[in-house]
């Protein structure tokens, strides 16, 4: 048996506290020696599950990194525009890492990580968890045996679903491009890498349109107040309601958990709701990212292919691949893969258990594949190092540029 390595958690948010849940369920594995979090409440949390002195608790990642190496490996969970200074300054000191997508907000801090990465020789995996997903490793394994011959077009839908595109893009973290980055890196560069990664070829042109055209002030209702809980006359029947989504008791789903009111009185959430960024009405928010997003792609050998990101469709995703042999149908709420032969037309089945956990245990596999393959010292054993993930980055980036500025964009 490997020997078990230590961790040291920066950013104890929604990904740092599933690597601290992970490690808890798994110390023959590895331990939590330190943890960097400015808010108190989720610091001690970690801490009281990993039995953390108060030397190694830090309110800053800056602090932590300051210290003498104190693990093995960091994992690196902070928001999107810390990742650059604090993976930079990590595998400056010896860390190996595991860093939350997307790498960083610009491709220059995308690849000023992949060149801090080459210089250092050590293992760090871009947490892509739809590469250890086992349906799309299913569709790998299908697409390379050659069942439907040669790719010569795909399309993909993933639906980010109303209720999450207004908690995690219009209200919350990842809703204003300047807080975080756009819509298509942090949330849709696992599809741009998948997608790639299907096909096999580099990609050479890729163009895009797409737009904020909801959760905008000219759509909010009449005599809707600018917070939920100042009377709001369309409470009842809005879906959006953050009463609704955060302070019903019936059910406390992953929103509340996420915002960190699972588990709280009804009154103390409505209380914090008339601060909180969550209370806002979805109409009157800063956000500025968009709510739905279409890409087409070119590949090398002429393969052609559109994704379709909307937040107006039920949480999942939706693939097809079209071959010279057959056809591939993936549907993502199902687990489910469909074969069809072009010579005779069968149709074959296959689904594939859902796991437990975050997205359907594939974080677990994510954070376990890292572990051993620091243990291992191996590099080479994740499946999306920076380099890997650099060259995915770069097209979410084109894509983004060729929204903005209308035309097409040469890779």
């Amino acid at each position: 048996m490997m020997k078990p390595i230590t961790l040291a958690i920066l950013g104890g948010g929604g990904r740092g506290g599933l690597v601290a849940d992970w490690v808890q369920r798994n110390t023959h594995a590895a331990s939590v020696v330190a943890i960097a979090e400015p808010d108190p409440q989720r610091r001690r949390k970690i801490a009281e599950q990993h039995h953390l002195s108060a030397d190694q608790q830090f309110e800053s990642w800056e602090q932590l990194l300051a210290r003498p190496r104190l693990a093995d490996a960091v994992c690196n969970m902070l928001m999107d525009r810390l990742h650059l200074p604090a993976a930079i300054q990590a595998l400056e000191r010896g860390y190996h890492m595991l860093l939350e997508k997307p790498m960083a907000t610009t491709l220059a801090d995308c690849q000023a990580i992949e060149a801090a990465y080459r210089r250092s020789g050590k293992v760090v995996s871009i947490c892509h968890s739809m590469r250890y997903s086992p349906v799309y490793s299913q569709i790998k394994q299908l697409v390379d045996s050659g069942v439907i011959g040669q790719i010569v077009s795909f399309d993909q839908l993933e639906g980010v679903d109303p209720r999450h595109q207004s908690h995690s893009f219009v209200r919350g973290n990842w809703g204003n491009v300047e807080r975080s980055a756009f819509m298509l890196l942090t949330k849709s560069c696992h599809d741009v890498d998948i997608l790639a990664w299907l096909v096999g070829k580099p990609c050479q042109q890729v163009s895009s349109f797409g737009s904020l055209s909801y959760f905008r002030v000219e759509n909010c209702p009449p005599g809707a107040p600018a917070r939920c809980t100042d009377g709001c006359p369309h409470e009842a029947e809005c879906i959006y309601s953050a009463l609704k989504l955060y302070a019903n008791p019936s059910p406390r789903d992953w929103y509340a958990w996420h915002a960190g009111f699972a588990n709280q009185p009804q009154a103390q959430v409505i209380q914090a709701l008339k601060t909180s960024p969550y209370g806002r009405c979805v109409w009157r928010c800063d956000n500025d990212v968009v709510d739905h997003q279409v890409i087409a792609f070119q590949f090398e050998g002429g393969v052609t292919g559109t994704f379709t990101m909307t937040a107006f469709a039920s949480g999942g995703r939706y693939l097809r691949l079209h071959g010279t042999l057959g056809m591939i149908r993936m549907e993502g709420d199902k687990n489910q893969i469909e074969v069809t032969r072009w010579s005779d037309y069968a149709r074959s089945q296959m689904t594939i258990p859902f796991g437990e956990g975050g997205h359907g245990g594939l974080d677990d596999i994510l954070i376990s594949n890292f572990v051993q393959a620091v243990q291992a010292g191996d590099p080479k054993a994740v499946l999306t190092s920076p380099t890997e993930s650099l060259a995915t980055h770069r097209i979410a980036f084109a894509a983004e540029q060729s929204r903005r500025e209308g035309r097409t964009i040469e890779l």
